[in-house]
């Protein structure tokens, strides 16, 4: 049977809900003379008091709910739900042995409490399969962190994907009466993160056993779907930094005002390559292709690559019942490795009766037009009325009357000039079947991909990217993954379903090797 501590290890336990209540109106009476005549002498520190009020109550707060897990630990009824947990675990459990843990909660206060801890279960050899992590029986029913409460888990999180960095994130909290390190920040905040990407990661094998229950959130409504990819910099292992030889003159003397010769060099540097995350979203539209209001986006990214997303595409699509759509509308820009994945979506998400239209974003469509007419040397005067013609060719549909013209205007250049890259560009997109813009129209479907381009830059342009910002892949995928969930308002649908999770099964590992999932692949399987 678990027990709490608030006053160090080798305090009295926590005995009831009313100990704990009255030990804070204890320190509010004791604090409140003081509060009185600091507001008397100085009325205008009302905002550093009321800051200290509410850090205050804060703690009053998190006595109280001391107090009520202290109590709850003590009863017949969570004993069983501990025996379920262990009986039932992901993987079997020794019997355990009692060990105390130092919590630190939401409102800043630091708790003892002792819980039985179960390591995995060794095999032959002593030996345990993969270093399966163990588990607190007690702490996983309350969803507790590594060191910290859900509450605070949930608020540290949030804070860090919304603020710009993790100083910036550590300002926030002190504010807030949570004091904590960059260190303590940023272990939270991945540990959250890596929770998500295994919770999506069980949820994408039970698609894959045909055992993920489909939702009806799509059922009857206009669906889309819009896919690509951002820009981040990922950052390699440390290295010897090289050293750099300062300049000299003819008379190998220093040469003057050298830049950075005072500064001090780095003895260790790493290498940072640009990475490209790619991100989805699916939303409900209405019969104008906008939208709905007050409805609920599903966003989502990754970087292990096109297969990956497109396979997490079709596991959404299925999660929230999108083979009960009315229409699933898929925009994007030109690039290859989504179109091409497109089919594989729909097989594997089982929407062969749901109306499919694929639509190439009208803006990207009519820069290609651009392109194409500055790879035929044309100044600006002379571009901009062919331009603006034919983009309105293309926007009432008249894709082939543009690639014909723009073949004309183009019959004596070199066979390896950029035009005809450009014209087959558009010939290739309009024979797919995505430039029909009046048809689209008429049917309300979406004909631009600016939800995903917004996606870009709220999840990752605005936290992921930057001058000086680097990250380790498997920091800036869980970053990533907080940060969706955030945007859409799932966080508490995700982090309830997380700790649900994490009750039966205590992994962290968040890497599948995705399925091929291009056309390519698919023609050249044996049939």
């Amino acid at each position: 049977m678990g027990e709490c501590h608030v006053e160090g290890l080798n305090s009295p336990p926590v005995r009831s809900v009313e100990e704990m209540v009255g030990q804070f109106q204890l320190e509010l009476s004791a604090a409140l003379p003081g509060w009185k005549e600091r507001l008397k002498r100085d009325p205008d520190q009302l905002e550093a008091l009321e800051r200290e009020v509410h850090a205050t109550f804060s703690r009053g707060a998190d006595l109280l709910a001391v107090g009520l897990v202290a109590v709850v630990m003590k009863e017949a009824a969570f004993d069983q739900a501990c025996e379920r947990t262990r009986d039932n675990f992901a993987y079997p459990l020794e019997r355990g042995r009692p060990r105390s843990r130092k919590v630190r909660m939401l409102g800043g206060l630091v708790l003892w409490i002792t819980s039985w801890y179960c390591a995995a279960r060794r095999g032959p050899g002593r030996t345990t399969a993969g270093k399966l992590p163990g588990v607190y029986v007690e702490l996983a029913q309350f969803g507790f962190g590594k060191g910290c409460t859900p509450g605070l888990q949930s608020k540290v999180s949030r804070q860090a994907a919304l603020c710009p960095s993790f100083q910036f994130t550590q300002q926030e909290l002190k504010r807030d009466g949570v004091d904590l390190d960059c260190k303590t920040i940023r272990r939270i905040a991945s540990q959250c993160g890596e929770g998500l990407l295994h919770l999506r990661m069980h949820e994408l094998l039970l698609f894959r056993e045909g055992r993920l229950p489909a939702g009806n959130e799509l059922a009857g409504h206009r669906v889309s779907v819009q896919i690509d990819g951002g820009r981040s910099r990922i950052r390699g292992d440390l290295q010897e930094a090289r050293p750099v030889r300062e300049a000299t003159d003819a008379d190998g003397l220093p040469c003057e005002n050298v830049p950075g010769r005072s500064r001090k060099r780095p003895r260790q540097t790493f290498a940072a390559d640009w990475r490209e995350p790619k991100l989805l979203t699916i939303f409900v539209h209405d019969e104008h292709g906008r939208m709905v209001k007050r409805s609920q986006a599903t966003m989502d990214g990754t970087f292990q690559g096109p297969d990956a997303v497109a396979e997490l595409v079709a596991m959404h699509l299925h999660r929230l019942g999108a083979a009960q759509a009315r229409s699933i509308t898929f925009a994007a820009d030109g690039g290859v490795w989504i179109w091409e994945r497109i089919p594989a979506i729909v097989r594997l998400a089982k929407l062969e009766g749901v109306p499919i239209h694929e639509v190439l974003d009208c803006c990207h469509a009519a820069h290609h037009i651009t392109l194409a007419l500055a790879a035929l040397g044309l100044n600006e005067k002379e571009r901009m009325p062919l331009y603006r013609g034919h983009r309105t060719l293309l926007r009432n549909g008249q894709w082939r009357r543009v690639v014909e013209e723009l073949t004309g205007i183009a019959e004596d250049e070199p066979e390896d000039s950029k035009v005809w890259t450009e014209i087959a560009y558009l010939r290739k997109h309009g024979e797919a079947g995505r430039l029909k813009y009046p048809t689209f129209r008429s049917l309300g479907v979406p004909l631009g991909s600016g939800a995903i381009e917004s996606c870009i830059r709220r999840v990752v342009n605005l936290r992921l990217k930057g001058n000086s910002i680097y990250w380790r892949e498997e920091g800036a995928e869980a970053m990533l993954q907080i940060r969706a969930q955030v945007l859409t308002n799932r966080w508490d649908e995700r982090l309830a379903a997380l700790h649900q999770l994490q009750s039966n099964d205590g992994r962290t590992d968040w890497i599948w090797q995705p399925q091929d999932m291009s056309s390519h692949a698919e023609a050249a399987a044996p049939k």
